[in-house]
């Protein structure tokens, strides 16, 4: 079992930024592929950005490329998501997720945190 808890989450205005972070225990982190979903009030729970475990690949949504940054630290078994420019229709849950196949791509996860709500206002 993986353990995962996510923080970092919280009220910016648009145009302002946040990092959310995602503290992994329970296995072998660097063994984990780690992805961050979304899902606002009334949507489809949305994969935007996913990293692997070793090599450093790495997965954006069109909805946050370019805008939104993934990075792991493996020595500190925590996974960052960087986010810049933020718009109200980022408002959201925001979910860490662990991978330890090569589903993690195809935002395939079955680790899962409970979440951190981030609210954009405009």
């Amino acid at each position: 079992q993986v353990q995962l808890v996510e923080s970092g989450g919280g009220l910016v205005q648009a145009g302002g930024s946040l990092r959310l972070s995602c503290a992994a225990s329970g296995r072998t982190f660097s063994n984990y592929a780690m992805g961050w979903f979304r899902q606002a009030p009334g949507k489809e729970r949305e994969f935007i950005v996913g990293i692997s475990a070793r090599s450093g690949s790495t997965y954006y949504a069109d909805s946050v490329k370019g805008r939104f940054t993934i990075s792991r630290d493996n020595a500190k078994n925590t996974v960052f998501l960087q986010m810049n420019s933020l718009k109200p229709e980022d408002t959201a849950v925001y979910y860490c997720a662990a991978e330890d196949s090569i589903a993690w791509y195809r935002g395939e996860y079955d680790y899962w945190g409970q979440g951190t709500q981030v609210t954009v206002s405009s």
